[in-house]
């Protein structure tokens, strides 16, 4: 689980730190008009955040294998595609209905969170 992890966590931090620099650079403008530069700014934070917390969990897939701390891992994974995917949606066409996807995201880092401080406690 330890590769995984690691293969996820860099591919997203890759697709993370490339779009934070697209958004930067090339959707400066559409961002600012569309009044969508914090949603997009959110996305990105959040994604990187996980991406590296994905990292984290393959140490402590290491340390402490097993059940919570896989689940912990794909959680977070799911979590930056439903939270910021669906922000990153949001802000390519403008549904606000999107917005609606983005707690189930957030609700995927929580119990992600959850479980790996489970896995670290019972371990």
């Amino acid at each position: 689980m330890e590769r995984t992890f690691v293969l996820l966590g860099s591919a997203l931090m890759f697709l993370g730190v490339s779009l934070g620099a697209f958004g930067a650079h090339g959707l400066e403008a559409y961002l600012i008009r569309h009044d969508l530069a914090g949603t997009f700014d959110t996305a990105v934070r959040y994604h990187v955040y996980h991406a590296l917390a994905l990292f984290a969990v393959a140490w402590a897939a290491g340390k402490w294998p097993g059940t919570l701390t896989t689940w912990a891992g794909y959680l977070l994974f799911a979590g930056v595609i439903l939270f910021s995917g669906s922000l990153y949606l949001l802000v390519a066409t403008r549904l606000r209905w999107l917005g609606a996807v983005t707690p189930l995201g957030g609700v995927a880092f929580v119990v992600g969170w959850a479980l790996l401080f489970l896995a670290a406690w019972r371990n």
